[in-house]
């Protein structure tokens, strides 16, 4: 569960008309009827027969409105919330990847900028290295946000990113990811999986639950943020505030920025 900053900076035209062409809601109950105008919304938007037909076969997320209401851990406190988080084993462990594959780290460095310790402190963050990426449908899981109307216009359009995403063939109906929609070893939201996708390993697909295209994408998101390589991470330094651009918690973004240092001390 994360609490995002990023404006989407994907090509997706949606006027407030059709953004509020059919009512959010606080219970499921117009879930059904909702999902009907939000189809004709998405099909102007781009999306095209199999992501629609995931959309139809959506089903409104209990499990994620409990979750979105009940975001706990980033009102910790720092310290609090490295020790919740597991940040003493996430830098063991994320110091033993790092030695053990350290041309795969140094090649996206060179390519992306981003030093090893960022990327491996996310994934470990997230993911715990890749070990749980969630248990919930992503499709129903965004779509239910898009309709909820605690945050509707935030999520509409990764709600939209999802469904594309189908299209691609980079995700299904079945695919599973976090409470918010959240997916693959690093957690993209979808429109931002859309938007910074990388196809590293050359398949001709961006695969989020590879490891290779995973850290890959992020390096990318974390690139086209405005990282500047080289240049320093800590607060108040130029890429801290990279760093906020892929969570929105304070916590968080200093918990990543000191594993990382430790990690790649």
């Amino acid at each position: 569960m994360r609490i995002h900053s990023t404006v989407l900076a994907f090509a997706l035209v949606l006027t407030p008309a059709a953004l509020f062409a059919a009512p959010c809601g606080n219970t499921g109950a117009g879930f059904e009827a909702w999902k009907k105008d939000f189809a004709q919304v998405a099909k102007r938007s781009g999306v095209k027969k199999k992501g629609l037909q995931a959309l139809a076969q959506t089903r409104y997320a209990t499990g994620t409105i409990s979750a979105d209401r009940n975001q706990k851990s980033f009102r910790y406190s720092l310290e609090k919330f490295m020790q919740v988080r597991g940040a003493d084993v996430i830098v063991a462990q994320g110091r033993k990847r790092k030695a053990a594959n350290p041309q795969f780290y140094a090649a996206l460095e060179r390519q992306y900028g981003v030093p090893a310790g960022i990327l491996i402190a996310i994934h470990g963050m997230e993911t715990g290295f890749g070990r749980f990426m969630g248990d919930s449908q992503v499709v129903s899981a965004i779509t239910t946000l898009a309709y909820d109307c605690r945050r509707s216009e935030f999520f509409i359009p990764h709600a939209i990113g999802a469904l594309k995403l189908v299209d691609k063939g980079s995700i299904t109906m079945a695919t599973k990811g976090a409470k918010h929609g959240e997916l693959g070893h690093t957690q993209f939201l979808p429109g931002n999986a859309l938007t910074y996708g990388v196809d590293a390993t050359g398949d001709g697909r961006v695969d989020f639950y590879n490891i290779t295209d995973a850290l890959a994408s992020t390096a990318n998101f974390l690139r086209k943020k405005g990282w500047k390589p080289g240049r320093g991470y800590q607060p108040g330094e130029p890429n801290f505030a990279v760093i906020q651009q892929w969570n929105g918690a304070t916590v968080y973004q200093k918990a990543i920025a000191i594993m990382a240092s430790r990690i790649d001390a």
